[in-house]
């Protein structure tokens, strides 16, 4: 069954380059796009690199402490050096509401920067509602670099639950949480979620086509 996930993904990344199939909306219609930890009173802010609206995560998520990466630990996005994390309980959920029965790509940005002053990775598991998402493990990105998970995920109701969950002595945390609705025909989803495995540009640049530049790239 993975393989044949992994085949469509490739698939359908082939027919992206010559038809796109994907179609966000550029006035941002349908976006959620989330700045985990950040002080409401911050909220909304315009990301100076894409033009992308970010709002605080407080009225998403009821548990949860806020963290800051170190002073000397910089990012290109604003949206990663603030975090949220969770150190009391077991699963930690987000509460999304979005349309039913609809092709949605979701990501979570990780960028522990050593919040925490103790420089130990985190490790912990990544649920879409009860469902296995991804283990997330940012020990090869432990301090100025980040980590981006993605899905495709058709929503089986009209709430979207991303739930952190925790399976060891760390703690989990996450930086960004970004969902972006999709037409149907763009990826077949039938047979179940789809994972980002890698991404290809076909261009001369090695640089990545962002919003706005790309309407059709979460990047």
């Amino acid at each position: 069954m993975n393989c044949q996930r992994y085949l469509l993904l490739a698939l359908s990344v082939v027919a992206f380059a010559s038809v796109h199939l994907i179609q966000a909306q550029p006035d941002q219609l349908g976006f959620i796009s989330l700045d985990c930890g950040l002080p409401p009173s911050e909220s909304p802010y315009t990301d100076s690199v894409t033009g992308l609206i970010y709002t605080s995560d407080a009225d998403y998520i009821q548990s949860g402490k806020r963290g800051v990466a170190e002073d000397d630990v910089m990012y290109a996005y604003r949206q990663y050096k603030d975090l949220r994390y969770f150190p009391d309980g077991i699963r930690n959920c987000y509460d999304l509401t979005v349309n039913k029965g609809i092709n949605y790509l979701i990501r979570a940005g990780f960028a522990y920067g050593n919040y925490d002053s103790l420089n130990v990775s985190p490790k912990f598991d990544l649920h879409v509602g009860p469902n296995m998402w991804i283990a997330v493990d940012l020990e090869p990105d432990l301090l100025e670099s980040k980590k981006d998970h993605e899905i495709i995920y058709m929503t089986k109701s009209n709430l979207l639950q991303i739930c952190l969950v925790k399976t060891g002595a760390t703690i989990p945390m996450i930086s960004t949480l970004e969902v972006r609705p999709l037409r149907n025909d763009s990826y077949m989803t039938h047979l179940g979620p789809l994972n980002l495995i890698q991404r290809k540009t076909f261009r001369d640049s090695d640089s990545f086509l962002r919003y706005v530049k790309s309407q059709f790239s979460i990047q």
